[in-house]
């Protein structure tokens, strides 16, 4: 049932249009009923994000209207967790986290593009904690490395956010009670063409198209 479920919603979003890029307003003709509709509560933007295979995604983007969920792009390409996706997420598992999220907010190397999400324009001083045993585990920290009250090293999870892949990106809020050990540092973010340890990522052109189009309250919806 679930692999027909998955089919019949990927022929409705092949019968709305295989877009490239970033539309930004709902396609002609998109009306729909998603498969996540019934997970999202009163959210009116979704992210969908469906795995094809191994570490490749199909990314759609979805708002609701008052004539219901439509299509504002549809078929981008995205790249996930080299492990694929998991419904139980754990540091280093390398898979993607299943179910729907918030997205808390934005940052990111490049100036801030607009849109509704708060955005945090990083520097070298600015980590994802990622040590186990800090009290800040799971959060954005910013402090110079000699003077950081936690682990700075990647090999304790901590992610410095001063890097190329963090061009622009999104926070999703995975494990966001901060329990040690069940995972962190979850984003949607620019794509280096390969896959991620968890993450979500594509092209940094439809990273700006979402950041400027996102606001307060959107979801993202992970599945295979």
């Amino acid at each position: 049932m679930e692999d027909v479920r998955r089919l019949l919603t990927v022929l409705c979003v092949a019968a709305v249009a295989l877009v490239g890029g970033w539309s930004g307003t709902p396609l002609a003709g998109a009306e729909l009923t998603p498969w996540f509709a019934s997970q999202v509560g009163t959210a009116t933007q979704v992210i969908s994000v469906v795995g094809v295979g191994g570490s490749d995604a199909k990314m759609d983007v979805y708002e609701r209207t008052s004539a219901g969920w439509q299509a504002v792009s549809a078929g981008i390409p995205a790249k996930i967790g080299s492990k694929g996706m998991s419904p139980d997420h754990y540091d280093g598992s390398m898979m993607t986290p299943m179910g729907v999220y918030t997205l808390d907010f934005a940052f990111g190397t490049q100036p801030n593009p607009g849109g509704g999400l708060k955005y945090v324009q990083v520097t070298p001083d600015h980590w994802w904690d990622g040590d186990m045993k800090s009290p800040t585990y799971n959060t954005m920290q910013v402090c110079k490395k000699a003077q950081c009250p936690f682990s700075t090293s990647l090999s304790d999870g901590t992610e410095n956010l001063d890097i190329p892949q963090y061009a622009h990106a999104i926070v999703m809020g995975v494990n966001k009670a901060r329990v040690p050990g069940k995972g962190g540092a979850f984003f949607v973010h620019t794509t280096d063409g390969g896959s991620t340890a968890g993450c979500v990522a594509v092209d940094d052109a439809t990273m700006v198209g979402l950041i400027k189009w996102l606001r307060p309250g959107a979801l993202i919806a992970v599945s295979k």
